[in-house]
């Protein structure tokens, strides 16, 4: 049987085709990678404009505490998130974890007010879904949802595109949620992305999901986007992507995620502990980690891939785990992980010199402050 009998469709995938999309196989589905335009015209369409992308692949779960339970509590049994601390309409990043403080997957969950929706990496979704499923049983409603679709409107004019199907999307603020109709069909839209900039994403029935899409297509400000231009933005926005900047060897703290744990789900927190591997990363949080994530910015125009070993004065301290072309900034950007005791801690790192080694060949490069291009999230 050839590989493409075997890869699952989202419901755009007609659409995708129509448009002249490059499809490419990617995490067990037919995605495009890119339009006729190009990724770098794609990239820049999304940093000035709005680009639309198909993320259906991803898995949503709705998750339904049962009588007498609470699904944001037993929910932090597995994560280290301070998703008891959510209203309706807040939307939190966070991990499922491993008992050695390895990162199982990143997701992110959002409270509507009667459950909660979790949107995973469409590589983990059936194993979170078993991982769910085992631990919270007993506690929870777990319902997957993958056959939906979602649909991700970024840029800086995403707003103004979505504000005329759902005028109140513009009130929205960054990290929220909230259920609107759009062309008929009832959604749920957070105000949230993985690019760095503005935007929403927008998850539908299946068989909405293409009159939406074509609807925004036909707002003047928004382009179809592909899996490329998706992945030169996350970078130049310094955002790991599981399975490469963050996977089981990497805690949460090595990979300067310590943001997304509430301070009641640190050690002294009315909520401390009580996930996989909590004594590991309680003691990182306290006592710093082994290795860290850091930025990287290559001299001149070689670009260091993941694996790229990360050296200072010869000796090896690290590697690369993603790196490419930021269109933004016209140059080479990279990030991985770096031993603690070979460059000094925070901030003082950066400027540090280092050597890429890229086909065999040391690239000078320095330790660089990410993200690399500045966040845009509508704050209010």
């Amino acid at each position: 049987m050839c590989l493409a009998e075997t890869l699952e469709r989202t419901p755009l995938h007609d659409l995708h085709r129509e448009l002249g999309a490059r499809l490419v196989p990617f995490a067990g589905y037919e995605m495009p990678v890119q339009y006729p335009t190009g990724i770098l015209a794609e990239h820049a369409q999304t940093r000035e404009a709005a680009g639309l992308f198909d993320v259906s692949h991803m898995g949503q779960v709705r998750l339904t505490a049962k009588p007498g339970q609470d699904a944001a509590r037993a929910l932090e049994t597995l994560v280290p998130g301070d998703i008891a601390g959510l209203q309706p309409g807040q939307q939190r990043y966070t991990q499922f974890t491993d008992a050695a403080g390895g990162i199982l997957d990143d997701l992110m969950v959002t409270s509507t007010g009667d459950h909660l929706l979790l949107v995973l990496n469409a590589a983990c979704k059936h194993d979170d879904l078993a991982h769910l499923r085992k631990h919270l049983s007993a506690t929870c409603e777990i319902e997957p949802m993958f056959a939906r679709g979602l649909l991700a409107l970024q840029g800086p004019k995403a707003a103004q595109a979505l504000a005329r199907l759902a005028p109140a999307a513009a009130t929205m603020t960054f990290m929220t949620g909230a259920f609107f109709v759009i062309d008929g069909a009832r959604c749920y839209v957070t105000r949230s992305g993985y690019t760095g900039g503005d935007g929403y994403e927008i998850s539908t029935p299946a068989d909405a999901a293409e009159a939406i899409a074509r609807t925004l297509l036909a707002e003047p400000e928004v382009k179809p986007i592909g899996l490329g231009a998706r992945d030169s933005l996350r970078l130049e926005a310094g955002l790991c992507l599981y399975g490469h900047d963050i996977d089981t060897t990497t805690t949460p703290v090595e990979a300067g995620l310590l943001w997304s744990i509430g301070k009641e789900r640190r050690a002294g927190g009315s909520r401390a502990g009580g996930y996989p591997g909590a004594d590991v990363i309680q003691k990182q949080i306290a006592e710093g980690a082994p290795r860290r994530r850091v930025g990287l910015m290559p001299d001149g125009k070689a670009i260091a891939r993941e694996g790229a070993e990360i050296a200072i004065d010869g000796t090896v301290v690290g590697k690369v785990t993603s790196g490419g072309f930021s269109p933004t900034l016209g140059r080479p950007v990279a990030m991985g992980y770096v031993e603690r005791a070979a460059v000094p801690a925070g901030p003082a790192a950066n400027g540090t010199r280092v050597e890429l080694v890229v086909r065999g060949k040391p690239v000078p490069a320095e330790i660089a402050p990410m993200p690399f291009v500045k966040h845009a999230y509508y704050r209010g």
